[in-house]
């Protein structure tokens, strides 16, 4: 998994979205503290990725993939209080969920791959 892959280029894309999202969450909602834990956790999935492929290792690698993966289920976590709470309607969250959802997907496969090879 090095340059041009397409996990770094979805991650990279969400992470543009959540920017956009956050600055519209402060800037028309008024909302400061949720939208910062969404900001802080959807744009840490895509610094992972980048990092998990300058990894060291292959351990090193699936380390940073972990994180990753747990970064985007807080992700999910943040998207779905957002809409929950009134902060974004179902069509304003729809296409980010399905978004984080496509990304766990693609990282749950890499993970997979990797334990299997192990074995």
């Amino acid at each position: 998994m090095k340059n041009g892959n397409v996990l770094q280029e979805k991650s990279f894309a969400f992470a543009v979205r959540i920017v956009k999202l956050y600055k519209y969450l402060c800037q028309q909602k008024k909302e400061f503290v949720l939208s910062k834990q969404l900001l802080r956790a959807g744009t840490s999935i895509g610094a992972n990725v980048e990092e998990a492929i300058g990894g060291q290792s292959e351990r090193d690698f699936f380390a940073k993939l972990t994180i990753s993966y747990k970064e985007a289920r807080e992700t999910l976590y943040w998207l779905r209080l957002l809409k929950a709470t009134d902060y974004l309607s179902e069509e304003e969250s729809l296409s980010l969920l399905l978004e984080a959802e496509e990304l766990l997907k693609i990282i749950g496969s890499i993970q997979k791959a990797i334990r299997s090879s192990r074995d």
